[in-house]
């Protein structure tokens, strides 16, 4: 055993030391009054009830997917049932990942409200804080995971790396599935709240954001957590553990006699991202009057220029010497695996960018959405709808130049190190992400206990911020998930013995047609779901405004409990069939039809998921801003005419934000995990269908 292999798992260690010693400092903060106390509990104890009633619907499919894959696995040179093993501890560590996080988030937003009492700096050094156990959580649990199972798998096979590899691939699996039933579950859950909050509180009633006497807004509020702190951390959970999986197996396909340096060298990135992650977080401070946004950044950037530099260092001490050559022939040198990590990191931050640019106030995409509100609610739709296409351009050309740049420097094996590259600071990039969604809460909590109104300021500058590495955090999730799927669909097409798809094949390309279909079948459930599940939650705020006497004066209070109710009952209901489609599919694909069919699956999923993922997400984000507009001081248009909040503009920005919302916290997000659990799915099924050892169901 390599002596290095024992620093991934301890960086875990270290990773998980490190959340709870944050975890541990948040909950020493003061809660405030009684009142404050009381609202924070509601939110805590629904957000851990919709845990409770997933996992334990998950558990039973863990179970039986284990099952499957230990008995397809029996027999084989390179196969084992112990994949089923990887593929449990996979699960259990992103379902662990979420429950840490949603835990202390749950916690942390009511001390950033007593916090906000204060000033600025404390608040955001709370939320900052309670984020940063949800970023920290996720890569130490995936370093300890993966770096404990790929010490054990080396001994039970000493001599036969890919077979170590090959079961190893489970736990991405594993990590892959509750990925997507979280992000789906979540998704409906949140907006189903999210949507009769706002359409009959706020719409119809006339209610500010976040008014006590709303009966939905403890279950909007509970959501908040559920969809960005449990649902991103699992996203990018199986991201980063998708990208060193692919970039491990890859590496078997170098021509040199040291394999074990490129196979270590993405987990020992992953570990030296962790140290980078916790130095981050001492930078990101603010003073009264600050930009937070300015402290965020100079943490996520700081960890990100850290890291370009001991990438270097790692891959000179790691990499074989004079280098390793690729099977064409390509000849891969240390600089050249330093040069396409920071490829990567280079192409993250610019798609963050690019979604920030989109879908930012005071910026034109935004601004035009808010022009156009003042005619109505289609003409807002119809400018969303445009802006949500046209961002879809310059991400896709980034990610293009990264996957061919990665590529001339490193082969198939630089574009994963490149996904890599730009995952390796996860636990400060998740920590900026899911602070978003506890400034959010604070801001609830605020105008729910009736704080000064400074407070709901200092709560509002924060929560603003947050809406905006919200947007960035998908923008970086999808462009992740992107190159991400490209190494998984390299790994598998290695694995499968794919040297080449030919397009002219009919099996390719019903292949490419079906997976190009997939996105859009997706999407349609979950919206279809978030739809019916806000038709309920519509219904019971109407009945409770209509029945409970004095709830509308404030002098009776709503049943909240029924609201977290439906939102809970919903998206375990209906987060099934979409889930269970993303699995299924590429089985029964490569069992019928082959591995060639299947990588033609992979790849029409893979571009058109990656393009409906970018345009619901940043459509979503441009309609939620454009209504934010008018929310402060009023939204003043292109040719000077000031609209207030209240106007019919403003109406019919609500209106479009509650069109964007499924697709920003529902959709959109969940094709990344889409895209990426087909091809992980693809690659673990890849020995049991590898052309030469098996023949299709359905041969013409």
């Amino acid at each position: 055993m390599d002596p290095l292999t024992i620093a991934i798992p301890a960086a875990g260690v270290l990773g998980l030391i490190f959340a709870g010693w944050k975890a541990s400092w948040v909950m020493k903060q003061d809660v405030g009054t009684d009142e404050m106390r009381d609202i924070s509990e509601q939110i805590y104890t629904g957000a851990m009830a919709f845990l409770r009633a997933e996992y334990k619907v998950l558990a039973g499919f863990v179970g039986a997917v284990a099952i499957l894959l230990a008995a397809a696995n029996m027999s084989g040179e390179d196969q084992s049932p112990v994949i089923a093993l990887s593929f449990v501890i996979g699960a259990s560590a992103s379902a662990l990942a979420g429950y840490f996080g949603m835990r202390i988030a749950t916690r942390a937003n009511v001390r950033t409200t007593h916090a906000a009492r204060t000033g600025l700096p404390a608040a955001l050094d709370v939320a900052f804080a309670g984020g940063s156990v949800m970023g920290m959580c996720v890569v130490g649990l995936a370093l300890i995971g993966l770096g404990g199972l790929f010490i054990l798998y080396t001994g039970m096979y000493p001599d036969n790396l890919a077979k170590a590899l090959n079961v190893l691939t489970g736990f991405s699996m594993g990590a892959s599935s509750i990925a997507l039933f979280a992000r789906v579950g979540g998704g409906i859950y949140t907006k189903a709240a999210d949507v009769g909050a706002d359409l009959v509180g706020k719409v119809e009633a006339g209610l500010p954001e976040d008014d006590p006497r709303n009966p939905a807004v403890i279950a909007d509020n509970v959501g908040d957590n559920v969809g960005d702190v449990a649902g991103m951390g699992a996203d990018l959970f199986e991201s980063y553990v998708g990208a060193i999986i692919g970039a491990m197996v890859l590496a078997l396909g170098f021509n040199s006699s040291d394999t074990m340096g490129p196979v270590l060298l993405p987990m020992i990135i992953a570990a030296a991202g962790v140290l980078c992650s916790m130095a981050g977080t001492f930078v990101v401070k603010t003073k009264e009057g600050g930009n937070p946004q300015h402290a965020l950044d100079a943490g996520a950037f700081g960890a990100a220029g850290v890291m370009a530099i001991a990438t270097f260092v790692i891959a000179r001490q790691l990499w074989p010497e004079g280098g390793a050559t690729t099977a064409s022939g390509q000849l891969v040198t240390a600089i050249d695996v330093g040069i396409a990590t920071v490829v990567g990191l280079g192409v993250g931050i610019a798609v963050g960018l690019i979604t920030s640019y989109y879908c930012s106030m005071d910026k034109g995409p935004v601004n035009s959405i808010a022009d156009q509100s003042k005619t109505g609610s289609a003409t807002n739709i119809i400018a969303g709808l445009g802006v949500g296409m046209q961002s879809t351009a310059a991400p896709i050309l980034v990610i293009a130049v990264g996957v061919v740049a990665a590529d001339a420097y490193a082969g198939l094996y630089g574009v994963a190190i490149a996904a890599l590259g730009m995952l390796s600071t996860t636990g400060i990039q998740l920590a900026v992400d899911a602070y978003g969604p506890i400034a959010d809460n604070a801001g609830g909590i605020a105008e729910m206990s009736h704080q000064p109104p400074e407070v709901r300021e200092r709560t509002d500058k924060l929560d603003a911020v947050g809406n905006t590495t919200a947007a960035i955090g998908k923008g970086f999730a999808i462009g992740s998930a992107a190159m991400t799927a490209l190494a998984l669909f390299a790994a598998f097409r290695q694995q499968a013995n794919v040297t080449a798809i030919d397009l002219t094949d009919p099996l390719v390309m019903a292949g490419i047609f079906v997976g190009g279909m997939l996105p859009f079948l997706f999407s349609s459930m979950a919206m279809a779901a978030v739809g019916e599940a806000a038709m309920e939650m519509i219904e019971e705020v109407r009945r409770q405004f209509r029945e409970i006497e004095g709830l509308l004066e404030g002098t009776a209070k709503p049943d909240t409990a029924k609201c977290v109710e439906i939102s809970t009952n919903a998206a375990i209901k209906r987060m099934m069939l979409p889930g269970g489609m993303a699995v299924v599919t590429p089985v029964v694909v490569g069992f019928a039809l082959g591995p060639n069919a299947l990588g033609g699956l992979l790849a029409g999923v893979t571009v058109c998921g990656v393009l409906m993922a970018i345009f619901m997400s940043n459509a979503g984000g441009a309609w939620d801003n454009a209504k934010k507009s008018f929310e402060g001081g009023g939204y003043t248009t292109s040719d000077g005419v000031l609209l207030l909040k209240g106007s019919e503009a403003h109406d019919a920005a609500v209106v479009g934000d509650t069109v964007g919302d499924p697709f920003k916290d529902t959709a959109g997000p969940s094709l990344n995990i889409l895209v990426k659990l087909m091809s992980v799915v693809a690659l673990v099924i890849a020995p049991l269908i590898a052309i030469g050892s098996f023949t299709p169901f359905l041969s013409f």
